[in-house]
């Protein structure tokens, strides 16, 4: 069973996140899935652009649909500031005067949008469109044991005034995706709580504040890792840990992207395929209890 998506990855999976690119592609190719990076795809403005201005903001990512549009398929994206900013271009060419504005934006560039494909989130991607029973048939190495909380985080389910994948207020999609994969889901009061990402230049530490408590309810439930699907939480609970950790404690909580977790049950290379060498907080101890790998220490 072949599926086809147009892949636009975003800023932070070239750079910050590599392993959140590498880990997605391995596990959706090993699924079955084929990805078709966007051509010559630009910034969508996130999250700076609408602070400069609404037109950019809107006429970016009009910019990336329309070129996704030329393949056909529907778009996948796994950040969710990505998502929703494309998604907004997606619904308002819904509207009458939704349309006319994105039209006057792309006048001059040689695109145009009809809106025929779809933006959907990477989660919505593995939750449903692929499904977890499929994902289940899939499994190489059960990770039996695993004990995760999932965190959300502000975007994923609640994309502004578009309707959700995911229930806005107890977000499940992560949920049944790890369990899938074999691994026990422990309750978790701050799923859809903000990590402080957008707040970690301003003000570093109230972002520390709020990822702490994140990180350390994690720890009191008994997890042994956090799951995420967004970077920039990523980078607020795994690269600045090690900070958090000077004012507030030692933490050592390993944070997981989805398709890192997916990605050994699946039985991926732990380096070569999902990039978990490249996460901050070590992930040697749940490298080692889950992959056929010799691993050598980070």
């Amino acid at each position: 069973m072949s599926q086809r998506y147009a892949y636009y990855p975003g800023c932070s999976l070239e750079a910050s996140a590599v392993e959140y690119d590498l880990s997605t592609k391995s596990v959706l190719r090993a699924l079955g899935v084929e990805l078709e990076e966007i051509p010559d795809w630009s910034c969508c403005g996130a999250s700076a652009g609408h602070a400069v201005s609404k037109a950019l903001a809107l006429a970016l990512p009009a910019r990336d649909l329309a070129r996704a549009e030329m393949g056909g398929a529907d778009v996948v994206a796994p950040c969710p500031a990505c998502y929703k900013n494309l998604r907004h271009v997606r619904e308002s060419l819904e509207e009458e005067a939704g349309r006319a504005k994105v039209e006057r934006l792309l006048e001059g560039t040689g695109l145009s949008l009809s809106g025929k494909v779809q933006v959907k989130h990477l989660l919505e991607v593995l939750a449903t469109d692929i499904g977890a029973e499929r994902i289940a048939e899939a499994v190489q190495v059960p990770l039996e044991g695993l004990k995760v909380v999932t965190y959300y985080g502000c975007y994923i389910a609640r994309p502004g005034s578009m309707r959700s994948f995911d229930d806005p207020v107890d977000p499940v999609t992560m949920d049944v995706l790890c369990r899938a994969a074999g691994a026990a889901v422990l309750p978790f009061t701050r799923k859809v709580r903000c990590c402080g990402a957008p707040v970690m230049m301003s003000s570093p530490e109230e972002m520390h504040r709020l990822s702490y408590e994140i990180l350390n309810e994690a720890k009191q439930r008994g997890a042994d890792a956090v799951v995420v699907a967004c970077p920039l939480c990523h980078h607020s609970l795994d690269a600045a840990q090690p900070e958090i950790e000077k004012h507030h404690g030692k933490l050592e909580m390993p944070v997981l992207y989805i398709t890192q977790v997916l990605g050994l049950a699946l039985g991926l290379h732990p380096w070569d395929e999902l990039g978990l060498d490249r996460n901050v907080v070590s992930t040697l101890g749940i490298v080692k209890r889950f992959s056929k790998v010799e691993c050598p220490s980070k």
